[in-house]
């Protein structure tokens, strides 16, 4: 045992199994990213969303490499990145499958370059993409924020432990 109570280090066959066991442990929040390259809306659940910098203010947003829609993102030039609010797990779920046609019967209104805003969520972070760096097995698709909009008033959707879990305030801790 390690001076944190821990076990030696796994053999690196078995880190990334380990990694991937530890970081259900650590809860995200959820969004939906969507573009429209060619005049084709495309898109794919994230939970690896986060800001970069406020000044100039940027994002960035990880895809997994073996995704359908990593060549519309590879070449789009404007993204939205729509935070789902705790009622939207649905529309998660459709966006993470591999449905032909994920927006079948969805309000979405024209964000920002024609990338696609569902205006019941939470909030919305529209974009123009500055550069996608390539990262094992995932892209990184670094952006320039455009606009942020406030949408809704629900709770967030959040994952964790491999599950959509609703986020309700406690008391606030000091």
């Amino acid at each position: 045992m390690t001076a944190l109570g821990m076990a030696p280090a796994a053999p690196e066959a078995d880190v990334s199994q380990e990694f991937r066991h530890m970081m259900k442990m650590w809860p995200t929040g959820v969004s939906v990213v969507t573009t429209l390259v060619d005049g084709a809306r495309h898109g794919f659940t994230a939970s690896s969303f986060t800001s970069v910098s406020m000044r100039p203010p940027m994002i960035s947003v990880c895809l997994d490499r073996s995704a359908r829609c990593v060549p519309a993102f590879a070449e789009a030039d404007w993204i939205s990145v729509n935070v789902l609010g705790s009622h939207q797990d649905g529309l998660a779920r459709r966006f993470a499958s591999k449905l032909d046609d994920k927006y079948s019967g969805l309000t979405v209104v024209e964000g920002a370059g024609g990338a696609p805003v569902f205006p019941d969520s939470l909030g919305v972070v529209e974009c123009r993409l500055d550069r996608v760096i390539a990262a094992g097995d995932h892209l990184i698709l670094l952006a320039n924020v455009h606009r942020a909009a406030r949408l809704g008033a629900s709770e967030p959707l959040a994952y964790y432990r491999s599950a959509f879990a609703d986020v309700s305030p406690r008391d606030q801790v000091r």
